[in-house]
């Protein structure tokens, strides 16, 4: 790109930037809204917990 067709596309994004639209970068509340209360390991745990139940149910009910 030319260095006119580059101060153009400067240009609109400061002017987009000022008008609040699509920041590039969300922010540390953005972030922080967007993640799950439960972490990582807890999900796999409850999972693992309810799962494990269910199967061990299933072997009791079919082979006892």
């Amino acid at each position: 790109p030319t260095e006119f067709e580059m101060r153009q596309r400067n240009a609109k994004f400061q002017k987009d930037a000022r008008a609040g639209k699509n920041p590039t970068h969300p922010s540390r509340q953005e972030k922080l809204a967007k993640r799950s209360p439960v972490g990582l390991w807890a999900l796999g745990l409850i999972v693992f917990v309810v799962v494990g139940g269910v199967l061990f149910e299933l072997v009791r009910v079919i082979f006892l």
